[in-house]
């Protein structure tokens, strides 16, 4: 159960941050909408915010979810893979220094919370061009420390692990065909070619957040009995950003 969760707002800049998307350049002020949709949500879903302002040294300030791995044991601050987002985690270590104090992912290894996924008390941590060796290899060893299990996987296409899958609880995923592997097919929605992006979904207490726009999913997910909270996720969309990127929860 989730009870608190911490966001930051974008910054004007949005658009210089880092992005593979070729989807265009996002709309400052359609952006500023979308986050204040997806902080509603989550009240909706009953949890405490803590809403940070926008910092515009680092126009991808607004992915909080990369500077950090919490749950209500332990909290780790990340070591970003992108040399351009680092120092993002400074002001989120001292957000959570107010919930005991944090362990952190050191050199030389790096780690970004989008590339970690969490399945009950296990953990699936990726390798990628964002999370190294050596930094799943420290977080393995801290969650290992509070009772948690963890096995690492390659992310061979994408920008992060949760680009590709998301754990719905119950037991179900939704998964690109990449990762499919990761649970029984029985339990596992693949979506269409055409709403892979709908596999970057975030189950928050009592509801599952999915990005608007893609029926297909939103049929095979509802067979499943979630209430389902749809959100307009265009802006972030173009910055390789999706629903489970927007917040650190725990």
């Amino acid at each position: 159960m989730y009870t608190r969760a911490i966001v930051r707002r974008p910054g004007r800049n949005l658009a210089s941050g880092i992005t593979t998307s070729n989807l265009g350049q996002p709309d400052f002020n359609k952006a500023l909408e979308q986050h204040a949709a997806y902080c509603d949500a989550l009240k909706r879903c009953g949890v405490e915010l803590t809403v940070l302002e926008a910092d515009e040294r680092y126009p991808d300030g607004c992915f909080v979810e990369d500077t950090a791995v919490v749950n209500n044991m332990v909290k780790v601050i990340s070591r970003p893979g992108a040399a351009s987002r680092r120092g993002e985690e400074e002001e989120i270590a001292r957000v959570l220094a107010g919930f005991g104090p944090p362990e952190s992912i050191t050199p030389p290894g790096t780690l970004e919370g989008g590339d970690v996924l969490r399945a009950e008390n296990h953990y699936f941590i990726g390798l990628s061009a964002r999370t190294n060796t050596e930094g799943a290899r420290q977080l393995s060893a801290i969650l290992s420390k509070h009772g948690f299990t963890s096995a690492v996987i390659r992310v061979e296409a994408g920008l992060h692990l949760k680009s590709d899958i998301a754990y719905l609880g119950n037991g179900n995923f939704i998964s690109t065909p990449v990762f499919s592997e990761i649970a029984h097919p029985a339990n596992t929605i693949i979506p269409d070619r055409d709403e892979y992006y709908s596999a970057n979904c975030l189950r928050v207490n009592d509801y599952l957040l999915i990005p608007i726009g893609f029926p297909k999913s939103k049929m095979q997910i509802r067979k499943l009995s979630y209430e389902i909270i749809e959100l307009e996720m265009s802006e972030f969309r173009k910055m390789d950003g999706g629903l489970t990127c927007l917040s650190l929860l725990f």
